[in-house]
């Protein structure tokens, strides 16, 4: 079972992907300035009984749209798209909670947990177990020791070119540094592990010596990742969610640091070789709930958690255009959200075929739609004008 967050822009397409009767969209749409939250494939039976409760809760206020052919039983499963306000979703808590029967009361309890987390500030536990919050944006930029990154200007190789970099990216305004030593780029290939921990290992070391400021290591090499938080790394940026090194949880909890747990579909060298998806939010979103309970079973605080949809990792452009626009739907899981999406492929594509070193206006397009979705921090190259635009738009805001 999913639970995601709706925002009502997006309401009719989705009773059309949940095959709800054209006939009485109006009527949706109508309740649609209210909480919106999509549970997918219930019993059909099980979703006529959360229907007719959430419209006994609010009358002609509130209202759950299930499959057309729900109430006929001519489908084995059925999506249920909720609409109310907080006291409808409270009255229906309370009629779940009674009914002891067709895991109703357990339906009651993710629905609730997913609400509060919705509206909850997100935060992390850093390895020393201070709290990180997310008041606000944060902003995580990228320092590339390695000779092809897609983006040549991350590219760094000297260690006074990197410590120069962090200093300035630290003068901008920066939060978090994000080192890495292979490039993940679409067709890339792997790097040696020694090569790997040669690239990175000095750099983070001289970075946390010198500066006072959160380093993440970008790496799905449990080995890499463990020698990087030897010297100081704070936070674990893994693009394959623990899945390419066995021993990377082991790693995480036997540290206590954070992990950034990213989507991706196959691997760097094979992930745009024609990937498609039925419904890619629902896709990645199965994937979070599997990787986080993987972790949690795997004694990882999930406290410990940053999520990250994979903007350009197995993704088409509709694709990255779906999750952009539907990033609410991860809040769910209450943890903090990241977004990478900086002078990628997919605003060259949108503009026109621009190269990567024209892509910065796209950038902090993404970046300015991510600060009013709740996104809670940016990955991205070019630190001084994201961090401006940020502080432009929290002045705003």
């Amino acid at each position: 079972m999913i639970i995601r967050m709706l925002d009502p822009s997006h309401l009719v397409d989705e009773l059309e992907k949940s095959g709800v009767s054209r006939e009485s969209f109006d009527i949706f749409l109508r309740k649609a300035n209210c909480m919106i939250y999509k549970i997918h494939d219930l019993k059909p039976l099980v979703a006529n009984v959360i229907k007719q409760e959430m419209l006994a809760a609010g009358g002609n206020a509130a209202d759950a749209a299930v499959h057309r052919e729900s109430i006929t039983m001519k489908v084995d499963k059925t999506d249920v798209i909720l609409i109310g306000n907080k006291n409808h979703y409270r009255k229906l808590f309370f009629k779940l909670d009674k009914m002891n029967y067709w895991g109703l009361p357990e339906i009651k309890n993710e629905l609730e947990e997913a609400i509060e987390n919705c509206e909850k500030k997100r935060e992390i536990f850093l390895k020393n177990n201070e709290t990180y919050s997310f008041d606000t944006m944060k902003i995580m930029g990228i320092i590339n020791i390695t000779d092809d990154s897609f983006y040549p200007g991350s590219r760094r190789k000297d260690l006074n070119d990197v410590l120069n970099t962090a200093e300035q990216m630290i003068k901008n305004g920066v939060d978090i540094l994000d080192i890495g030593g292979e490039s993940t780029r679409p067709g890339s290939e792997p790097v040696e592990l020694e090569e790997e921990l040669q690239r990175v290992v000095p750099v983070i070391k001289a970075i946390k010596e010198n500066f006072d400021i959160l380093v993440s290591v970008d790496t799905y090499k449990a080995k890499v990742a463990a020698k990087a938080i030897e010297v100081g790394a704070d936070i674990i940026n893994d693009i394959s969610a623990m899945r390419f090194d066995k021993d990377m949880a082991t790693v995480v909890r036997e540290n206590n640091v954070p992990i950034v747990l990213m989507h991706i579909k196959g691997t760097p060298k094979d992930m745009q070789l024609n990937p498609y998806y039925d419904d890619v939010i629902k896709e990645i979103m199965e994937y979070f709930y599997e990787r986080i309970n993987y972790s949690v079973d795997k004694g990882i605080d999930p406290k410990k958690i940053i999520i990250d949809p994979g903007i350009g990792f197995g993704k088409r452009l509709e694709d990255n255009i779906e999750i952009l626009r539907k990033i609410d739907s991860f809040k769910v899981f209450g943890r903090p959200l990241l977004i990478g999406a900086s002078r990628k492929s997919m605003i060259g594509a949108i503009l026109g075929n621009l190269p990567v070193e024209e892509r910065l206006e796209g950038t902090l397009a993404i970046s300015s739609w991510a600060f009013f979705k709740g996104v809670d921090i940016i990955r991205v190259h070019d630190v001084k004008e994201n961090y401006r635009l940020v502080k432009v738009l929290r002045s705003i805001a």
